[in-house]
């Protein structure tokens, strides 16, 4: 009799412990699902936040990849009075640096000012244009976060109002699903906007470097030419040269 008992009383206990698996067990993408449409959304931003980054993280790589001999050479090729090999040189590079400098030899002959001006200018036209998307980045990392609330908010709402029309049967279980599916939006939103603001701020730490680089090659530039072994004559008297 005691047996029987034990075995009826293992069997109710191991289908109560597979019943628990059973309903805390769950997939993310079912998860997501009982988010509602916001999680629709929050998706999209997802999508449209690993595209910027991958998009931003080629093109700053690209910007970033400069010969630490560049302005050397350019320097060595102005004081040999080669200024269409280091026009050339620029060209080829096609970055941030070899723009810049590119510039600054079209406008040799006018005064270091003028030609340092130039080169600031294009700098800064170059940042504006690494730092394109950035701003969509922090909108995300901050809005992402926000729209989750906005979720989690309206189940809550919903989940009160389905309590108020049942009135006098009221069953805990009908506020707790309610309140488990709202805060599946919050738990989304924060996922996205931490992985977004993550992405920023590497992005933005990348941009600083070239960024430094990009004056660092400004000073070489403008002390070669304020050195005096660079002859900044009107453009033309430096085209004739011997290869």
């Amino acid at each position: 009799m005691l047996l029987t008992t034990f075995l009826q009383a293992s069997e109710e206990l191991a289908t109560t412990v597979n019943e628990v698996a059973e309903d805390a067990s769950f997939s993310l993408l079912g998860l997501a699902t009982k988010g509602g449409w916001l999680m629709i959304v929050l998706a999209i931003l997802s999508i449209v936040a690993i595209y910027v980054f991958a998009e931003r993280l080629y093109a700053i790589n690209h910007a970033a990849k400069v010969d630490k001999n560049f302005t050397k050479d350019i320097t060595d090729y102005l004081q040999d009075g080669k200024k269409k090999s280091a026009l050339a040189l620029c060209k080829k590079s096609d970055t941030p640096i070899a723009r810049m400098l590119e510039k600054g030899i079209e406008r040799m002959g006018r005064p270091l000012h003028d030609i340092q001006a130039a080169v600031e200018n294009v700098g800064n036209l170059e940042v504006a244009r690494l730092e394109k998307g950035l701003p969509v980045l922090a909108s995300i990392a901050g809005g992402a976060p926000m729209i989750g609330f906005l979720g989690t908010v309206m189940g809550m709402v919903q989940a009160f109002f389905n309590m108020s029309r049942a009135g006098n049967n009221i069953d805990i279980t009908l506020l707790s699903g309610g309140i488990y599916t709202a805060m599946i939006t919050t738990v989304g939103g924060l996922i996205v906007g931490i992985i977004a603001y993550f992405c920023y701020n590497y992005l933005t730490s990348r941009v600083s470097d070239v960024v430094y680089k990009m004056e660092n090659s400004t000073i070489e530039f403008m002390d070669a030419l304020e050195s005096g072994n660079i002859t900044t004559r009107p453009s033309g008297s430096m085209d004739l040269e011997v290869e």
